[in-house]
């Protein structure tokens, strides 16, 4: 009997712990089959980057602050998940301002049935959620949908490099005409995640 407790003392320390299975069901170390190289519009995404975010505000001086975006696949490797956190960890306190706070989460799923990508954003510090379709144009990858009153987003990976990228994230406030830049994004890979 004692052998019994001594031994469970000693597996308390080695027992998986419920994220840890929760990240195995959601985690995938590779893309699913059923996607095809040409499908697979996110995976040079894969890792982690450090980025550099400019908003545009009205009317004021452009705010810059740095931060970090990370991207794994998920489900069986059928979709992509990032956790995207500006500003980054390390400048984070718990009296951050929630204007311009960004810590969420995007899921991107190839959709067969429309021959593209649906995207599903979600900022549970603002309350932010947005939907957007992503296809590949020329050597970009652009995402559209539409805001919460009506406008039209554009979204748009541009200067796609192994180790780079530029983000833009427009808005337009006359059905399409014209677009207003309200914010970049300039990541580089981080290689020591």
């Amino acid at each position: 009997m004692n052998t019994n407790k001594q031994q469970q003392s000693e597996n308390i320390g080695t027992q998986i712990q419920p994220q840890d299975i929760f990240s195995s069901a959601l985690i995938s170390g590779k893309r699913s089959p059923e996607l095809d190289e040409n499908q697979d519009l996110y995976g040079w995404l894969i890792g982690t980057w450090d980025v550099s975010a400019i908003e545009y505000l009205d009317d004021q001086e452009p705010l810059r602050v740095e931060g970090e975006w990370h991207f794994t696949r998920i489900l069986e490797g059928r979709a992509i998940q990032d956790v995207y956190i500006v500003p980054k960890r390390s400048l984070r306190t718990p009296f951050s301002s929630k204007t311009r706070n960004r810590y969420g989460t995007t899921i991107r799923y190839y959709d067969e049935t429309i021959q593209a990508w649906r995207l599903n954003w979600f900022n549970p510090v603002s309350g932010a959620s947005d939907q957007l379709i992503a296809k590949k144009l020329g050597n970009d990858i652009v995402q559209e949908g539409i805001d919460a009153v009506g406008n039209l987003m554009k979204w748009s990976f541009v200067d796609i490099l192994p180790n780079s990228f530029h983000w833009k994230g427009e808005r337009s406030f006359d059905g399409g005409k014209t677009y207003k830049l309200e914010a970049e994004f300039f990541g580089e890979r981080n290689e020591r995640a």
